[in-house]
């Protein structure tokens, strides 16, 4: 069990026709909820990042802050919040980037990274990866290279997994639903 992603993947709440008919809705919520499921969840992030030489761990609004948080702090290493916009209250620079049904934008701060800094970029779940592609492309602005996106779920026929490696973002996620 211990770092096992079918734990993690079994664990994961399937909502149908949430938030709209069709959709599969992947909660990760019930791997917040149990102690030990969460420990499990934020124990593979943190072997796998132990010895990467990091600097930083930037999470993506609101789901990526959960985790990325607390492996941030795990690895003993400064957290960076890449928000939806609006959100932050110092200079910033702005992102925006297509969803399956209109378009969004996140910020950073000016000031979140510096320039060199090596830095994991953590969200929940890749769907269509506009989101995780556009963080990365916010970094890259203010100097920070992204060592590795990484999430809990990948919705690989979404394809949005296949766009983040295509921008040449190394990708690790821990389980995926696939044709479900």
């Amino acid at each position: 069990m211990f770092l096992d992603p079918l734990y993690i993947r079994d664990r994961i709440r399937t909502v149908p026709d949430w938030p709209q008919p069709g959709v599969q809705f992947r909660d990760i919520t019930p791997l917040l909820q149990d102690p030990k499921t969460f420990r499990v969840l934020v124990d593979m992030f943190v072997h796998r990042y132990m010895d990467q030489d990091l600097d930083m761990v930037a999470g993506v609004d609101a789901r990526g802050f959960i985790l990325g948080s607390v492996v941030a702090y795990e690895l003993n290493l400064g957290f960076v919040p890449i928000r939806k916009k609006g959100k932050l209250p110092f200079m910033t620079v702005s992102e925006e980037y297509e969803l399956e049904y209109g378009s969004a934008t996140v910020e950073i701060h000016t000031d979140a990274c510096r320039a060199g800094d090596r830095v994991l970029l953590i969200d929940d779940l890749i769907a269509t990866g506009g989101t995780m592609i556009a963080a990365a492309k916010l970094l890259a602005r203010i100097g920070a290279n992204v060592v590795e996106a990484a999430a809990i779920v990948d919705l690989p026929e979404l394809g949005g997994s296949n766009l983040i490696r295509a921008q040449g973002i190394p990708l690790y996620t821990v389980c995926e639903f696939e044709g479900e």
